[in-house]
């Protein structure tokens, strides 16, 4: 590995970090690493918002390399939305520059006196004064410093005004609208003073046996061209979906208490393509270029298009089934640096809880909340990136939205995190993918939803049960979540679907290892457990391993009409095959010695649970 840039913004002192090599290995990097590296730097006394909370920017043995699909970085700390472990995964081009400019991350602590942003160029690091760009949208922004650094290859990331006011759920964004979305750490930047940081570097990317990987990243990238699923990602992005998935019940309407949505082909990717669908856009070394271009209401500017989870979102789930209408709301949330997972469903919490007689127009600021009105969520987008209004108690997520009113089992979400918009009802691995992620409800941990579609990797050991299964499926998704785990240390796109042999070789040739499958498998557990013990540090419990009441009720039509996934047994099962103790939650001590990870047991079985 090459150093971390360590930079303290309330002195201005920066200096380098050297990782341990033997977390070098059992950890290769991207969020396992930045686990290992920030475990002695988070504690249940901190605040995410303080100066002392870490926000460390990472990337991976394979980011910036030729393929297949590995323009990726993470972004940690300690969440707004949770309370606990952080991490976002980010696209784009902006971590293979950071490689090339000589580091493998950037850990940022501290709290400017005012507004700053980074400048990297070639190990050489100034910091900038931001004050002039302070409220600039997340697209302008990245134009301004271009110039102002005066090299237009340079790449930025940045902030936009929720991040900025601390939103709970504000993103990250880079280069073509490629978003750190979930966690809420652009909250945390912007709790730093930091708007952005750019980079620009001319160095090699280091590989320990560069014939060799040159050779097996080519046959990777071949099979990924010929790959069902990696060609209707190209062909229809990920929202191409999105019509199977309201068939099986799994797209969210309403907030999740409607069963059928009447009109999905109008939202779908196929709809995207044949509509206002203007071309297509990929990540560093990708070659399946999910992203979408699009043109629409006879504009003739080319903007980024919505992902399916942006789609589901703020359509649906607000009873919207206008797609430029969707379009509109989600470059808003990027202008504004705003997650779309997270804002659209506590917009639509809102939406539910006026619909229930919960809240009323004295609460909204006078707004009526319809299921189906744009204009109003248009609004509401503006006066929570903003914090002003009936925005404010927006800008505070589900968990607080649904307090503040008394009616906090409403909110759906998990540790504070909402729901990603695949209905564990339909697709019952999702149950326990949400209530076990540590970063809180997230389908990138897991996004087991494909192997209950069918999509069964048995290469790395996995099996296919029905989409309604419960207990028999859950070492199932024990093992795909550390197969996840790998992936976002390495870090690859969860859309590379490669075999585990390959994946375990570009592993080798990159870092001069020697591991089987299983070696690569014991590392994503290892990954996984070290998360949860973090968590467990932070305050966690078993009570925490659970969902929200309206998915553990049935819905009466729709592709999921009459079933609930039964978590109680599913967990039991879970537990079991991930030896933790059943009346916990954490990992055991001859499990955590296994793993490596032993030195760390006092710190979660000293105390009395």
């Amino acid at each position: 590995m090459q150093s971390i840039l360590k930079v303290d913004l309330s002195t201005g002192e920066s200096d380098e970090y050297r990782v341990p090599k033997d977390w070098e290995r059992d950890f290769l990097g991207g969020a396992s690493l930045a686990a290992r590296i920030l475990y002695e730097f988070i504690s249940p006394e901190m605040d995410h918002f303080s100066p002392a909370a870490p926000l460390l920017f990472l990337t991976g043995p394979l980011t910036g390399t030729t393929g297949p699909a590995v323009g990726r970085f993470v972004v940690t700390g300690l969440g707004p939305l949770s309370g606990r472990w952080a991490e976002s995964n980010c696209g784009g081009f902006w971590g293979p520059e950071l490689r090339k400019a000589g580091f493998d991350g950037i850990w940022v602590t501290g709290r400017a006196e005012k507004p700053v942003y980074l400048w990297l160029r070639d190990r050489r690091l100034e910091i900038r004064d931001a004050s002039h760009v302070w409220g600039q949208d997340t697209s302008k922004l990245q134009g301004t410093i271009r110039e102002e650094v005066n090299d237009p290859a340079a790449r930025v990331l940045g902030i936009g005004l929720a991040g900025e006011n601390r939103v709970r759920f504000a993103s990250i964004l880079c280069d073509h609208g490629r978003l750190a979305g979930r966690t809420g750490l652009g909250a945390v930047m912007g709790s730093k003073n930091l708007k952005a940081i750019a980079v620009r570097g001319r160095g090699d990317i280091p590989l320990a046996h560069p014939q060799g990987y040159a050779s097996l990243r080519s046959e990777a990238n071949k099979s990924l061209k010929s790959d069902n699923v990696a060609r209707v990602l190209h062909e229809l992005g990920t929202a191409g979906v999105a019509e199977y998935s309201e068939y099986l019940g799994s797209m969210p309407k309403n907030f999740y208490h409607k069963g059928i949505f009447e009109s999905p082909e109008r939202i779908s990717g196929a709809a995207m393509s044949e509509t206002i669908l203007a071309g297509y856009s990929a990540c560093h070394g990708c070659v399946i270029a999910c992203g979408r271009v699009v043109k629409y209401g006879g504009d003739p500017r080319k903007r980024k298009g919505p992902e399916y989870e942006t789609v589901a979102g703020l359509g649906p789930n607000l009873g919207i089934d206008d797609l430029e209408t969707i379009c509109r709301l989600a470059e808003t949330c990027d202008r504004y640096g705003m997650d779309t997972i997270s804002c659209s469903s506590t917009i639509a919490l809102a939406f539910h809880l006026f619909e229930r007689g919960v809240i009323d127009r004295m609460d909204t600021g006078g707004m009526e909340l319809k299921w189906g009105d744009g204009e109003t969520v248009s609004w509401l987008l503006h006066l929570t990136a903003r914090r002003e209004a009936f925005g404010s108690l927006i800008a505070e997520g589900s968990l607080l939205l649904a307090r503040h009113f008394g009616a906090e089992e409403e909110a759906i979400q998990v540790n504070g995190m909402e729901v990603p918009n695949h209905d564990p009802r339909a697709v019952t691995g999702m149950a326990l993918v949400y209530a076990t992620s540590p970063r809180g409800a997230c389908h990138n941990q897991s996004d087991y939803f494909f192997v209950d579609w069918g999509q069964a990797e048995a290469s790395f050991g996995l099996g296919y049960f029905d989409r309604f299964a419960g207990a028999e499926k859950s070492a199932n998704v024990a093992r795909h979540q550390d197969w996840r785990t790998l992936n976002n240390a390495l870090v690859m796109c969860l859309f590379s679907n490669i075999s585990s042999e390959v994946c375990a070789g570009l592993i080798n040739s990159a870092c001069g290892l020697d591991w089987s499958v299983d070696d690569m498998m014991h590392c994503g557990e290892r990954g996984w457990n070290l998360k949860r013990i973090i968590n467990h540090r932070l305050g966690l419990t078993r009570q925490n391993d659970t969902l929200p009441k309206a998915l553990l009720q049935p819905l009466p039509d729709g592709g999921t009409a009459g079933h609930v996934p039964d978590l109680a047994a599913m967990l039991e099962a879970y537990y079991e095959a991930r030896g933790w103790d059943p009346s916990t939650g954490k990992p055991l001590p001859e499990k955590m010695n296994e793993l490596g990870l032993g030195g760390m047991r006092d710190d979660i079985w000293r105390m009395n649970s």
